[in-house]
């Protein structure tokens, strides 16, 4: 197996073939990034003297060198970066890429490609590659001739991106590779990695975070002025990037039960996680024709009398009320709503109340209304109430890595969003090509199409594996952002979610999910055999089209499932306590799309799906919750409960259709008080600015006073200065 990326992410498994070339034969046909060498021959790809002017120093290989010596060619590499001739510069970056890739040549197993890009990646970063490449993806995102070219051509291929392509998947393999921790780590490395955390959150790169950089990428992409930008790179190092430098899932709950502690607060119950990882799937919701097929075998048993244990389930699952009128439910229901009135208590009636029992005469002791002590209260509690909620408004501001992030995408993040979400859209399974669409396909096209079926077949997996690559870093991306900050501060969540809200995330989520979401499960879109590191080690077996066809073993397509949870997440997080959002759920009929999303039997998924259906239920009418008890029932199972929870009738007094807009307004008036007071500097509001409690810069101010006050001034003096005893020692102590 591949090397495994797993646990941070959010429980997915993350292998390097969803970023590496997967294959030597398709590697001149897709990215020409794959370097096939010869052993013996790293010295002459990286100072032959067609193209750098350097000598050759050793004829060995490069496993057979020693730690100095391949920290001298390193150093060289890095030098040669810095040529003017592009076609020099872009063969040196070449050379890095081999290095980072294992140099796979010299290499006889998988086992020995990993370790050699763990030991070349560590030795890349702690020569100063990594700045080197931003320096140079710098160059080529402002490269206007390039960018121009681009936008004049009709149809735009991998040939567009060659040098973009080589720099996006060092940085990403020195990315990916660096957050990986493993045990045998040498105490340099760990120093290192750390190193490279801090730098890679903090504003180093250009004054911003690399982050920032590659959301800047995002949305010159999507404005059409760079068509020819490698999106599912580009994407695969922002999530990344984020990953690594804000952390994963643990990282989130160890600080979560961090800031608990800083503020006296309980610890958490549980880890949702490790509860969703012990819980079982439950079985799907019956089709029509299965409903129909069991209403058949129930009327072939109603005469018998007596009904065997083993058929109760079945007859359990026929709701009772289906037999029932539905206009004597209505009638019944409207009886209902004027209970409370028309019904006295039981306390009223008579006879509930027992007799009076007769007591012997006594003096009554009559209370006065109200608490019997008056309540007591010390100044230094005043003192500590008041303090605590001024701190309200007076927020120390952590200088995190989210923090920086946040302030860094901050003034474009409506643009950012819109930009994630236009290639979201593009890469759905169920959106149809227009017009008007952005092409997410410039970096997998080849510059000629294929002229034989099984070239198409080729191409054709190709194609959907990008798409599946794209939906899979961008719902990471946006579910990373959207947990991060939250913990952060609540209102930077809110800004994200509700600028998610207005570029129609909610129902962009629904249409991915409307279609059959058990065939995107279990698509095979992936051919094993050329999948990176096993094509450079292996003699690759003759491919046809029966094999690609039949696709790999796996029962399911992790990657679509991991990209399904998170959307699922997504949609939770953008409703959870915002009844004008779970209308929209109602109002875009998401009931029956998420009820098929619960054929997948696995637990994490049907759990979120379970959640969406639960904010509705209320919303979705009587007859629709008779219709599906079996949904119901998996509801009451399996999704947690409050105190007073009403899910399943329809009387929350909090959802008056009429507040809805009134809802999101004052919501929207909140984030953009907290935006404005916290990050702007240039519009200081007056009331937030720190008070000045220095005696002497007071009394030094330029007072204007009112004429009215400087004619009555000598009245102001005798009545509030010389009439009233000062304390002066204790004013100026």
């Amino acid at each position: 197996k591949i090397m495994d990326v797993g646990g941070n992410g959010g429980g997915c498994t993350v292998t390097l073939k969803d970023q590496s070339l997967r294959s030597i034969e398709s590697a001149s046909r897709r990215n020409s990034e794959l370097m096939v060498v010869k052993p013996n021959m790293l010295s002459q790809m990286i100072y032959g003297t067609n193209t750098i002017s350097l000598q050759i120093i050793s004829d060995k290989k490069w496993t057979e060198l020693d730690a100095d010596q391949h920290r001298a060619h390193a150093m060289r590499l890095l030098d040669s970066l810095e040529v003017i001739a592009r076609e020099k510069r872009l063969k040196v970056a070449r050379a890095i890429l081999y290095m980072a890739q294992g140099t796979f040549g010299e290499c006889s197993s998988e086992a020995e490609v990993q370790h050699w890009m763990r030991y070349n990646i560590f030795l890349l970063l702690d020569v100063g590659t990594f700045s080197a490449l931003v320096e140079l993806l710098n160059m080529e995102i402002d490269n206007s001739a390039a960018c121009s070219s681009a936008v004049r051509k009709p149809a735009i291929s991998l040939a567009d991106s060659t040098d973009l392509r080589v720099l996006l998947n060092i940085m990403y393999l020195m990315v990916e590779t660096i957050q990986q921790e493993d045990p045998a780590d040498k105490p340099e490395w760990r120093i290192i990695r750390e190193t490279f955390r801090t730098e890679l959150g903090s504003p180093l790169f250009n004054n911003e975070p690399i982050s920032v950089m590659l959301f800047g990428m995002v949305t010159k992409f999507c404005s059409g002025h760079a068509p020819h930008f490698p999106m599912k790179k580009v994407l695969l190092l922002l999530w990344k990037s984020i990953l690594f430098t804000l952390g994963g899932f643990e990282q989130l709950q160890s600080i979560k039960v961090q800031k608990r502690e800083e503020l006296g607060l309980p610890p958490l119950p549980e880890d949702s996680i490790r509860v969703i990882r012990s819980m079982r799937a439950a079985s799907p919701p019956a089709s029509a024709s299965d409903l129909i097929e069991q209403q058949q075998k129930r009327a072939r048993r109603e005469h018998k009398a007596l009904i065997k244990q083993d058929n109760l389930d079945a007859f359990n699952e026929k709701d009772p009320y289906k037999a029932d009128d539905s206009r004597e439910d209505e009638d019944d229901n409207d009886d209902n709503d004027n209970s409370i009135e028309a019904e006295t208590f039981p306390l009223e009636r008579d006879e509930v109340m027992p007799p009076p029992i007769p007591h012997p005469p006594s003096e009554r002791v009559s209370f006065p209304k109200g608490l019997p002590w008056a309540p007591k209260v010390r100044e230094k509690d005043i003192e500590n109430f008041l303090e605590s909620s001024r701190s309200k408004f007076i927020e120390e501001v952590i200088m995190c890595a989210t923090e920086l992030l946040y302030q860094g995408i901050l003034p474009s993040l409506p643009q950012y969003m819109i930009a994630l979400l236009k290639i979201l859209l593009a890469a759905a399974p169920t959106s149809k090509a227009k017009t008007d669409s952005i092409n997410i396909l410039a970096d997998v096209l080849p510059e000629e199409m294929p002229t034989t079926v099984l070239q198409s077949m080729k191409l054709g997996v190709d194609v959907n594996r990008h798409k599946e690559i794209i939906v899979k870093a961008i719902s990471a991306i946006l579910l990373l952002l959207l947990k991060h900050f939250k913990l952060n501060h609540i209102y930077q969540f809110e800004y994200m979610a509700q600028h998610l809200v207005f570029a129609n995330c909610i129902p962009l989520i629904l249409k991915f999910f409307n279609q059959n979401i058990m065939s995107y499960i279990t698509a095979k879109n992936s051919i094993s055999v050329l999948d990176f590191p096993y094509c450079v080690v292996h003699e690759l077996p003759e491919l046809t089209a029966e094999s690609l066809e039949a696709g790999d073993n796996n029962q399911f397509c992790w990657r679509n499932l991991f990209s399904c949870i998170n959307l699922l997440r997504i949609l939770n997080k953008l409703t959870k306590w915002k009844h004008s959002r779970t209308m929209m759920l109602v109002v875009f009929k998401s009931a029956p799309i998420l009820k098929r999303a619960l054929k997948v039997k696995q637990a994490m998924m049907q759990l979120y799906v379970l959640k969406l259906l639960k904010v509705q239920t209320k919303y979705l009418g009587r007859q629709w919750r008779k219709s599906n008890m079996k949904t119901m029932s998996a509801i009451y199972q399996k999704v947690r409960h409050r105190l007073n929870d009403d899910w399943a009738y329809g009387n929350d007094l909090d959802a008056r259709p009429w507040d809805f807009q009134a809802e999101e307004c004052a919501l929207r008036a909140n984030i953009e008080r907290f935006n404005s007071r916290r990050y702007d500097k240039s519009h200081s509001n007056p009331d937030f600015l720190p008070v000045d409690n220095c005696l002497q810069s007071v009394l030094g101010q330029r007072v204007d006073l009112p004429e009215d006050f400087q004619m009555n001034y000598d009245l102001w003096l005798e009545r509030e200065v010389f009439s009233k005893p000062i304390s002066w020692e204790e004013l100026l102590q």
